[in-house]
């Protein structure tokens, strides 16, 4: 199996906003930043976020694969309609990056490390 292929299709399915595929990428039993989520509040949160910004889009900036990890640097676009991590974004566009590291088991996401750059997005509300 190829992890950037199986990654680039996830984030194909994120950005299709196709969420009833994520059980192609995801285990059952994901963990997200240490707590034990599961599919269902995983795609929950992508959903939210989706709900929150409208135009979100993943583009991987950068990708570093080995057999049963991924590391990325996400870089978004996008317009948040209201408060995004408690800042008060309402609609201004807003660029900034996540650094996200996948753990891969039976070709499936089965943790996720998480980490948004929060200062940037706060930079750039103040910029405008």
């Amino acid at each position: 199996m190829n992890l950037e292929i199986t990654y680039h299709a996830y984030l194909d399915c994120l950005n299709s906003k196709d969420l009833a595929q994520l059980e192609r990428f995801v285990a059952e039993n994901v963990i997200h930043n240490g707590q034990s989520v599961g599919l269902e509040g995983y795609r929950k949160m992508i959903a939210d976020d989706q709900s929150d910004i409208p135009d979100l889009r993943f583009t991987a900036e950068l990708l570093i694969a080995d057999v049963s990890n991924i590391a990325a640097r996400l870089r978004f676009d996008c317009h948040p309609k209201r408060r995004f991590r408690d800042i008060d974004v309402n609609g201004r566009r807003v660029i900034f990056h996540e650094n996200v590291f996948y753990r891969f088991a039976n070709g499936k996401i089965q943790e996720v490390w998480s980490v948004m750059d929060k200062a940037e997005i706060e930079k750039n509300v103040a910029a405008v």
